[in-house]
C-alpha cells in the first residue's frame, strides 16, 4: 500500500437488477480494506448504459449494503467532495477526455453505422474492430481530415474508439495475482464514448477513478481482459502515476466448481444468489434473496468473506469488526471459490445460536404477523425463542418450529399413536387431566416429576405415555422438551389440548 496516499476504494455497480452475492463480496472486501486502513469507502453508480437501467435498482443496492452494515462513506446519499456519485450526472466530464485522446493520436472517431458493422460481422466470424481492419472501415484514421470535420460539423452519429498499439506488452502488478501482462495486438479497439455521448465502462472507470482519487480497486477477475485498455488510458491521459492498485478477485463458482455461479444456478438448485428479494419492475419476476429466506446479515457477511479468503487459521466465525482487523489481500485466493449452500446454512445456524435473543425479535414479530398472529407478549416470545433457537437454520424456520405455541394443533399424528393405544392409556390420560387441572406449581421440573411418578405407578412404559402427551400438545413427534412446552403453554391451555387430543385418540382404539 502506498503510505503517502489516503486509502480510497469504490464499489461501482450498475443499476440493472438484483445484487448478486459476488457483487456484495466485492463491496465487502472494499469496505474491509478501507476500514482497516482508516480510509474511505465510496459507492459510485455506473449508470452510463441507459438501455439497461432499471428503476429502483439503485435504491435496492443501497438497501443491500445497509442490511449488511457495510454502508459507504460517500455515495449518492452521503455526498462528499468528489461527487456526483452517479456516472450519468458526470456526463460532461467524459467527452473532454475522449476528445483529448483523439487530439493526441490515442483514439479516433468511428462513423460506421450499426448496419455496416452487421455486414462485417456476417462476412467475418468473430469480427473485431482492431488494428487488422480499422484502416478499411469508416473512421477518422481512414477518411480525409476534411470529410471527418464535415461529418462532425453535421452532427453525424459517431463513437470514439481507443487506438490500440501493435506488438506492445502491457503489464501491471496485481495485488492478488502478481505480475500480469498482455499482448496489445490481441486487444480490439474498444469504444470509449458512445454515439449518445455517454462513456463506456472503459473510459468512465478510468476518468472517475482519477477524479475521485481512488487508490485501490477491487473487481472481479472477469475484468482482467479489459486491463490493457485501462492501463493505456491511464498512460495516455497522463495519469499513470495516479493509477489505483488493482486486485482482481476470484470468481464465485457453482457448487460443482464448473463455471461462475449464476441466478439460473440458484433457481435450478433451490437457493438464492441475491442478497435480498428483487422484484423486477420490467418483467414482474420476483427473485428471492438471502434476507427473506431467513439469513442474518452477520451470517451472510461472514459466509461471503470466507468465499476466497481466510485468515490462515481454523477460525470460521467472524464478526464484522474481526474481519476488519484480520482482512489482508495476501490471504485472498487466486482460484475460484465454490459456493456451498449447506455451509452457508451452517453459518446462519451458528449466528442464530450466538445472537442475542432480543436482537431477533423484530424479525420474529414480522413472521408472526405474516401468519396472522398480531398480539404477542414479548416475554412469552422470548421464552419460546429460548426453547427453539438452536433448532433454527433460518429465522424463517421459527413458525414451523414454534407455531403450536400460538395456536392449537389442527390435526394429530394418529398413526404414531394407534398401534399401541389401549383402554388403559385412555384411563391414564383421563386421570392425568383431572389431576393437572389442580396441579401447582406449574413449572417444568415439577410437572416432569409428577408425570413420571404417575407413569411408574401405572405400570406402563415411559415411552408409550410420553409420546402421546407430546402429540396432544403439538400435533406430532417434534418440538423441544415436552414439559418445557407444557410449562410455557400454561395449565389451562395444556389441559384443554390434552382433552382435545384424548378425544381424537380414543377414536382410533382397535
Amino acid at each position: 500500500m502506498d503510505q503517502d496516499r489516503n486509502v480510497r476504494v469504490r464499489f461501482a455497480p450498475s443499476p440493472t437488477g438484483g445484487l448478486h452475492l459476488g457483487g456484495v463480496r466485492t463491496a465487502l472486501f472494499n469496505y474491509l480494506f478501507a476500514k482497516q486502513h482508516g480510509g474511505t469507502f465510496v459507492l459510485r453508480i455506473e449508470d452510463t448504459d441507459q438501455t439497461r437501467f432499471v428503476p429502483g435498482a439503485e435504491e435496492y443496492i443501497q438497501d443491500c449494503l445497509r442490511w449488511c452494515s457495510i454502508e459507504p462513506d460517500e455515495s449518492p446519499i452521503h455526498r462528499g467532495q468528489y461527487g456526483p456519485y452517479r456516472q450519468s450526472e458526470r456526463k460532461a466530464n467524459y467527452r473532454k477526455y475522449a476528445e483529448q485522446l483523439v487530439a493526441n493520436g490515442y483514439a479516433y472517431y468511428a462513423f460506421d453505422t450499426t448496419e455496416e458493422l452487421d455486414i462485417q460481422r456476417t462476412a467475418q466470424a468473430n469480427f473485431k474492430y482492431s488494428h487488422e481492419n480499422r484502416l478499411q472501415l469508416r473512421n477518422s484514421l481512414n477518411l480525409p481530415a476534411s470529410e471527418t470535420e464535415q461529418l462532425l460539423a453535421e452532427g453525424h452519429p459517431h463513437v470514439i474508439r481507443i487506438k490500440m498499439p501493435v506488438g506492445e506488452t502491457i503489464g501491471f502488478e496485481d495485488l492478488i495475482r502478481g505480475m500480469v501482462s498482455f499482448d496489445s495486438s490481441l486487444v480490439d479497439d474498444k469504444v470509449l464514448l458512445k454515439a449518445d455521448g455517454m462513456p463506456t465502462y472503459h473510459l468512465a472507470v478510468v476518468v472517475d477513478d482519477y477524479l475521485m482519487a481512488i487508490t485501490h480497486a477491487f473487481r472481479g477477475e472477469e475484468w482482467l481482459p479489459s486491463a490493457p485498455v485501462h492501463i493505456l488510458l491511464w498512460e495516455y491521459l497522463g495519469w499513470r502515476n495516479a493509477m489505483p492498485r488493482w486486485a482482481h478477485l476470484p470468481l464465485i463458482l457453482k457448487p460443482d466448481g464448473n463455471g461462475k455461479l449464476s441466478k439460473r444456478d440458484g433457481d435450478r438448485l433451490g437457493f438464492p444468489v441475491y442478497a435480498m428479494n428483487w422484484h423486477d419492475p420490467k418483467t414482474g419476476d420476483l427473485t428471492k434473496g438471502f434476507r427473506e429466506m431467513g439469513f442474518l446479515p452477520e451470517a451472510f457477511v461472514n459466509m461471503l468473506a470466507l468465499l476466497g479468503w481466510n485468515d490462515g487459521t481454523d477460525q470460521e466465525i467472524f464478526t464484522l469488526d474481526e474481519l476488519v482487523a484480520k482482512f489482508s489481500i495476501d490471504r485472498i485466493s487466486k482460484a475460484g471459490a465454490k459456493f456451498d449452500f449447506e455451509k452457508a446454512k451452517w453459518f446462519n445456524h451458528e449466528w442464530i445460536k450466538r445472537s442475542d435473543d432480543s436482537a431477533l425479535l423484530p424479525g420474529l414479530y414480522g413472521i408472526l404477523v405474516a401468519n396472522g398472529i398480531h398480539d404477542t407478549n414479548e416475554q412469552y416470545l422470548l421464552a419460546i425463542l429460548a426453547l427453539v433457537k438452536e433448532r433454527l437454520t433460518y429465522t424463517s424456520d421459527f413458525w414451523e418450529q414454534a407455531s403450536y405455541f400460538f395456536k392449537r394443533p389442527e390435526g394429530y399424528d394418529l398413526p404414531a399413536v394407534q398401534p399401541k393405544w389401549s383402554t388403559e392409556k385412555t384411563a391414564f390420560f383421563t386421570d392425568m387431566i383431572a389431576k393437572l387441572e389442580d396441579f401447582d406449581p406449574w413449572h417444568s421440573v415439577e410437572l416432569e416429576s409428577f408425570y413420571k411418578l404417575a407413569i411408574n405407578a401405572s405400570g406402563m412404559k415411559m415411552g408409550e405415555l410420553m409420546l402421546p402427551f407430546r402429540i396432544m400438545l403439538v400435533g406430532g413427534k417434534f418440538g423441544p422438551h415436552v414439559f418445557d412446552i407444557a410449562a410455557l403453554l400454561g395449565r389451562e391451555e395444556t389441559v384443554a389440548r390434552m382433552k382435545k387430543g384424548l378425544e381424537a385418540f380414543t377414536q382410533v382404539i382397535p
